[in-house]
Parts: C-alpha cells; sequence; structure tokens
C-alpha cells in the first residue's frame, strides 16, 4: 500500500514522503496512529499543494536573508563598553548587544542565537562577529569595542578631518571661479584686441 507520512519515521522516511508498505502494517500501524494518510488522489493533491507553498516560504526566506546581508555588506559597529585601568570591561558585550546593534544600524531584527559569539566580548579590541542570517547566508560583521572617551576622540578627529576637506574643496572651487591672474590678463587683452603678452 502507498501511504504518505505524517511525521518522520526512523528506516521508513520522512513527513511527506510517499512510501510503500505492508498492508498489514499501514492498516494495523501507521493509520490507526495517524502516522500515515492513504496516498488516494485527494491526499496527494494536497500534499502537492503543501509541498508547493513550503517551497514559496523557503525562497522568500532566504530572498529575506539575502536582502539583510546586502544591507549588512562591511557593516561595521561601535559597542561602548566601561574599563578600569586596563582593557578588561566591567561586564561584557553579548551576543544580544550585537543583535541590537545590527538593528538599530540596520534595521534588520537579527535572533540572537544566530549572533556567532562563543564567549561574550569581555575586553576592549575589534572583534569580526558572523551572523547567520540564513543556513545558506553568512555576514561577517566588524565589532568594535571602546570606551566613550575613546569613541569622542574618533568622532573629534572625523570631524576634524571633514572640515579640512571641506575648506580644500571650497578654495579649490573659489580659486576655479576666479581663474588665474596670467589668464584673467589673457582675457583682458584679447577683449581689446591686443596680443597677449607672452609669459617670463
Amino acid at each position: 500500500m502507498k501511504v504518505i507520512l505524517q511525521r518522520d519515521i526512523p528506516k521508513l522516511g520522512r513527513h511527506g514522503d510517499v512510501v510503500t508498505v505492508a498492508d498489514g502494517y499501514a492498516r494495523n500501524y501507521l493509520l490507526p496512529r495517524q502516522h500515515a494518510v492513504p496516498a488516494s488522489g485527494g491526499a496527494l493533491k494536497e500534499l502537492k499543494a503543501r509541498m508547493e507553498r513550503e517551497q514559496e516560504r523557503i525562497a522568500r526566506t532566504l530572498a529575506s536573508a539575502r536582502a539583510g546581508a546586502e544591507k549588512m555588506e562591511n557593516l561595521r559597529l561601535v559597542l561602548v563598553g566601561r574599563v578600569g585601568s586596563g582593557t578588561k570591561l566591567y561586564g561584557s558585550i553579548t551576543a544580544q548587544d550585537v543583535a541590537d546593534a545590527i538593528q538599530k544600524e540596520t534595521g534588520v531584527e537579527i535572533d540572537k542565537r544566530r549572533v556567532g559569539l562563543v564567549d561574550p566580548i569581555k575586553s576592549l579590541g575589534t572583534y569580526t562577529v558572523p551572523v547567520r542570517l540564513h543556513s545558506d547566508v553568512v555576514v561577517q560583521v566588524r565589532v568594535e569595542v571602546m570606551t566613550e572617551e575613546q569613541l569622542e576622540q574618533r568622532r573629534a578627529q572625523e570631524a576634524a578631518v571633514a572640515a579640512a576637506s571641506e575648506a580644500e574643496r571650497a578654495a579649490a572651487e573659489t580659486s576655479a571661479a576666479a581663474g588665474t591672474p596670467e589668464t584673467a590678463d589673457q582675457s583682458a587683452a584679447e577683449s581689446a584686441g591686443q596680443e597677449p603678452t607672452p609669459a617670463a
């Protein structure tokens, strides 16, 4: 008899498999215990529809994981901790802390069980943490743990670099708009119908 298994059965098959078994085994064991149903036309159609729905669900899950991975590509997290005289933290940075930081930065909600921290982070430093969004999608996230003072210093340095870059850009635009003195003299001479004076 052909039956559709309704649960995993060792040495026979997995849930949803269509298998052939002895009539007595089906009638006396599998069917009464609802471990299987006869592989009739209606049951096979329902099985096909269920498998299609499952495939769609798997595809959506994978697509969602890949979309999350794109948002997390090259992600660098900065987490702040308190220390004493050395680099050892008061407390620790946990998988939940990393998951919360990822969601804050990217909007991607991560279950802490998918954050591959074997042990909590207990010292300042930079760490590479794997985040498993799907069985086929793993993202490596850089986590930098620093003190509040270190973070403020970094922000000040970044602000100074940005200000210097903006000043250089503004100076270049001003110079381009005004033109060089030589170019201005040549333009004036050409307007007066005179030959421009060769540069020395």
